[in-house]
């Protein structure tokens, strides 16, 4: 064998216990993950801004604050790729949350769950905090109700292990975030007409699941009781609301099409 591959071997093998003995580590996942999402947030910040100078023409012309919410946006469509598919791998691909396991559903955790709600929450932090700092150039009252409320639900699934199931059923939803940026993307990009303006992704959202296991959900202390019955309810409405602009903004794209 030569040394090369022996040394990439090597590394690999040193990596895998880092993220076993440390990073997923029980004790270390609260801190490791939500450093890890806070420094996510910063690389997509950084990496869309230095793409886009590049690929963007019109994105040196942008005003100071555009090239901010560019560059946030982008950071947000990074955080809804992940955040979806590993909501979509732990609530059914990974078994975690199967009914053929023991135990209620509402107090199922995981080392890996865990750490995958500290990275959202290192996320919402970073995007509460410019929200907060620039506000409302990047987003008014809606915006921090909805990340506020969405921080005080990951946080409490975190560091209970409560109604884990629930949150990330919620996180699904975050599956139309690169839609929604996309069409932005094409709005000061002056690509109204094109396509893939038109396009945009489909809402998802999925509260009956609650009532589903209502029995289990009763033994919940009372705030985690609250959150999960009463978060993903003031969500959805505010993402039907959200959902019902992009239909009026699609109307009005159609019509002048037509």
């Amino acid at each position: 064998m030569d040394l090369p591959l022996m040394t990439a071997k090597a590394y690999k093998y040193k990596a895998e216990l880092l993220v076993k003995d440390y990073l997923l580590a029980d004790s270390y996942v609260p801190y490791a993950s939500v450093l890890g999402g806070i420094l996510m947030c910063k690389l997509a910040y950084d990496f869309t801004r230095f793409i886009s100078s590049f690929y963007f023409k019109g994105y040196a012309s942008l005003t100071k604050m555009k090239k901010i919410e560019w560059n946030n946006r982008g950071m947000s469509t990074v955080h809804a790729i992940f955040i979806t598919v590993m909501s979509i791998y732990l609530v059914f691909f990974s078994g975690l949350f199967s009914d053929q396991q023991d135990g209620p559903v509402t107090f199922r955790s995981s080392s890996l769950s865990n750490f995958t709600l500290g990275v959202s929450i290192g996320y919402f932090i970073t995007d509460l905090a410019m929200i907060l700092w620039l506000y409302p150039s990047l987003g008014g009252m809606e915006y921090l109700v909805h990340h506020a409320l969405s921080l005080t639900a990951v946080t409490y699934a975190m560091l209970s292990g409560e109604g884990q199931l629930y949150t990330y059923m919620s996180l699904i939803s975050e599956t139309t975030t690169p839609g929604i940026n996309l069409r932005w993307f094409l709005d000061v990009a002056g690509m109204k007409r094109s396509k893939r303006y038109v396009a945009n992704g489909v809402a998802m959202f999925v509260t009956w699941l609650i009532f589903l296991h209502y029995d289990q959900i009763k033994q919940m202390d009372t705030f985690g009781y609250l959150l999960v019955s009463v978060a993903p309810i003031i969500l959805f409405v505010m993402n039907m609301i959200w959902f019902s602009k992009i239909l009026r903004g699609l109307k009005k794209t159609l019509a002048k099409r037509h």
